[in-house]
C-alpha cells in the first residue's frame, strides 16, 4: 500500500455536502495532488456486479440509485461482518496521490481501519449541515436508511480533528476548509 502524507477521513449525514467539500478540496489541491476515494464505490461496483445491476447509474444521485439504497446498505453490512476492511482496502488499493480524501466514512469501523493503517497522517472531518439545509438540498428521513448504521454509526463514538459547518454558500464552505487546505498543501510539499 502507498503512504500518503495526509488523509482526510470525511463523515457527514446525507446531503450534508462530503462530496462538495471532497471535490472543492481536490479541485483546490489538483489531480496530481489529490485523490478522491469513495468507499461506496467498490461497494456499489460489486452490488451491481452480484444483482445485474448498472454500476453507472448506482454511482449516481438519482431515483435508481435510492431505488436499490436499502438492500445496498444490508448487502454491505453482510459483507462488512466477514471483512470489516474490504471496502477500504478496495478505495485506496490504486491511489498514489499524496492526499487521500475518503468522502463517504460511515461506520466506526472505516474510520478505525484508517486509523490503524494511516494513524500517522490521518485526519478525521465531520462535515454538517442543518436538517433546513439537507432539506433544501433534497434530503427527506426514509425509515431503514436515514436510521440505519450507514447514517448514524459516526454519529458518536469518534474524536473528530475537523468539524466543518456547511450550511452556506460554496464560498463559505472554501472558507470553513481553509485551514485543512493549507494542513493538506504544506504536507503535501514535504
Amino acid at each position: 500500500m502507498a503512504v500518503p502524507a495526509v488523509v482526510l477521513v470525511l463523515s457527514g449525514k446525507r446531503k450534508s455536502g462530503k462530496d462538495a467539500a471532497a471535490n472543492l478540496a481536490h479541485g483546490r489541491l489538483g489531480s496530481e495532488v489529490c485523490a478522491v476515494l469513495r468507499l461506496s464505490a467498490p461497494l456499489k461496483e460489486q452490488y451491481a456486479k452480484e444483482h445485474g445491476l448498472d454500476y453507472e447509474e448506482l454511482l449516481g444521485a438519482g431515483e435508481y440509485k435510492e431505488r436499490y439504497r436499502a438492500a445496498m446498505i444490508l448487502w454491505g453490512e453482510e459483507r462488512r461482518a466477514h471483512d470489516p476492511g474490504f471496502f477500504c482496502r478496495e478505495a485506496v488499493r490504486h491511489a498514489t496521490q499524496p492526499v487521500w480524501i475518503v468522502s463517504d466514512a460511515r461506520r466506526l469501523s472505516d474510520v478505525e481501519w484508517f486509523r490503524q493503517h494511516y494513524s500517522s497522517v490521518l485526519q478525521t472531518v465531520r462535515v454538517s449541515a442543518s436538517e433546513d439545509t439537507r432539506k433544501q438540498r433534497g434530503w427527506e428521513f426514509t425509515p431503514g436508511v436515514d436510521d440505519a448504521e450507514s447514517e448514524c454509526g459516526l454519529d458518536q463514538g469518534v474524536q473528530w480533528d475537523w468539524l466543518i459547518a456547511n450550511d452556506g454558500s460554496e464560498a463559505e464552505l472554501e472558507h470553513n476548509l481553509e485551514p485543512l487546505l493549507t494542513l493538506c498543501q504544506s504536507r503535501a510539499e514535504q
